[in-house]
């Protein structure tokens, strides 16, 4: 009997992966040999589950409208979710909010001309690098899978072989790429997702981890150094007259100083952490969800280098550190649909 019209789509139900089968030509006798092989082949470790839960509404692939058309609000990339929206409006306010201080109560009041053009040009031009890496991190597809791609027609067109098995999504009925997951936030499969993140309202995946990670790490640089300002100005003000040291009065200068510095301590924790965490995933080539569940590794193993140069681009240049410049991936890994 031949079997080579037979494909598998598996789902999970009752905390067990089940097999659907669909079939592109035959009779009701393949049909059941196809439904014979595929649950044998459920015994596999190989074909074990991943990550999400599926329901047997969704199953066939005529249940999948066709993908929609794209429009010119689909241009740029933007997730509509209130909490993401807020938390990134703080982050930029934060950053305003360091840029006053540093500007008004420390660097113009200053009488070392020299000190306030360093490091104010140094700040500004750190500040600037870590909203410019905010916005392209946060207006950047991350790696979506085309949603609504369950169709008969494209999973005919990957040419399936007899008893290989493809994984569904039925959230936005779409066909997953081997490491791709779905947010509940973004409500896409992501490609190599590692999480998503509120404070850059988006999911932090394959395309623009390079601008999450240079995010992270100018934030920590322009807290390390206004920390490092703060406790200099301090010292300023002890020295010499309180009212000579700022154009505010004394009380206010404290607390702006005080607020200042417990904002930068604290991301200055956090964001090294996350930029640390980052790049030890991108070393292992294991995203944060990944490591999370301890998925078996499918992939092949890369140098740390490569792995890198994977990210940020090929070959190794300043335009690593630059936001504006799109990552040359160079010869990827081609996109596994079947497992």
């Amino acid at each position: 009997m031949v079997l080579s019209d037979c494909y598998v789509i598996k789902q999970r139900r009752n905390g067990k992966w089940w097999p659907w089968i669909d079939k592109l030509s035959g009779n009701s006798s393949r049909k059941r040999a196809c439904r014979w092989r595929a649950f044998s082949r459920m015994g596999s470790p190989a074909h074990r589950c991943r990550d999400i839960e599926r329901q047997a509404g969704y199953l066939q692939p005529e249940h999948c409208a066709p993908p929609p058309p794209r429009t010119t609000s689909d241009a740029m990339w933007f997730i509509r979710d209130g909490c993401g929206i807020v938390c990134g409006v703080i982050t930029w306010m934060l950053v305003f909010y360091a840029e006053f201080v540093v500007v008004f109560v420390m660097l113009l009041p200053s009488k070392n001309l020299a000190y306030s053009l360093v490091n104010g040009a140094l700040f500004n031009s750190l500040a600037f690098l870590a909203l410019a890496s905010h916005f392209r991190a946060m207006c950047t597809d991350p790696g979506a899978v085309p949603k609504g791609n369950a169709t008969k027609e494209f999973i005919e067109s990957l040419q399936l072989k007899p008893g290989q098995v493809v994984y569904k999504c039925p959230k936005c009925c779409s066909i997953k790429p081997d490491r791709a997951h779905h947010c509940s936030v973004c409500k896409r499969c992501i490609r190599k997702m590692d999480h998503h993140c509120p404070w850059v309202n988006n999911c932090v995946g394959e395309n623009n981890q390079k601008y999450f990670v240079l995010f992270t790490m100018y934030i920590a640089l322009i807290s390390l150094h206004s920390l490092m300002m703060v406790v200099f100005h301090f010292l300023f003000c002890i020295e010499e007259d309180w009212t000579k040291c700022s154009t505010f009065s004394p009380p206010a200068t404290v607390i702006l100083l005080i607020l200042l510095c417990f904002e930068g301590l604290l991301f200055l924790i956090f964001t090294s952490v996350m930029f640390g965490t980052q790049v030890h995933s991108i070393c292992t080539d294991e995203t944060g969800i990944e490591q999370l569940k301890k998925e078996e590794r499918r992939w092949a193993k890369k140098t740390k280098w490569m792995n890198l140069k994977v990210v940020f681009g090929h070959p190794f240049s300043i335009a690593w550190l630059s936001p504006f410049s799109v990552p040359d991936h160079g010869k990827a890994d081609p996109y596994q649909y079947i497992v």
